[in-house]
């Protein structure tokens, strides 16, 4: 169980220890197509990516914000998770390996007293970001 972060523990700029995940599978992209329920042949079937103008399959995008969120998960307790959201920027396909990062963007007090960290998040494959948002902590 992840332990809870406190307010104190960062400032501004600092960054959270990187995550890299193994390389992505085609299996796994079947597994998440069950658990989802997004089937979509992009993502599960090669020849047809292939077919539709695309180099093979591609991961769902929901996959990579998956992975960002295990990624969070194993930083600060789920309990203290308020918000998360990102912009999809580019492509990931089997083969290639999803590297978590993210820095602290901002710290804020509000009026009742709550403490936010608000962290970017980035999945990146090969230092190109694929993924991008933000995650909003209290403390």
């Amino acid at each position: 169980m992840t332990k809870k972060i406190s307010f104190t523990d960062y400032d501004k700029g600092d960054s959270i220890p990187e995550l890299s995940i193994k390389p992505v599978e085609q299996m796994d992209l079947v597994r998440y197509a069950g658990a989802s329920g997004d089937f979509n042949p992009i993502h599960t079937d090669p020849s047809f990516a292939t077919k539709v103008g695309l180099d093979g399959t591609i991961a769902h995008g929901m996959f990579v914000m998956a992975q960002m969120g295990r990624y969070i998960s194993s930083w600060v307790h789920l309990s203290q998770l308020r918000s998360f959201g990102v912009k999809f920027r580019g492509m990931v396909r089997p083969g290639d390996q999803i590297v978590c990062s993210a820095v602290v963007r901002r710290k804020k007090e509000e009026e009742d007293g709550t403490k936010q960290i608000t962290i970017t998040v980035t999945a990146s494959v090969d230092g190109e970001p694929r993924v991008s948002g933000d995650a909003v902590i209290i403390c």
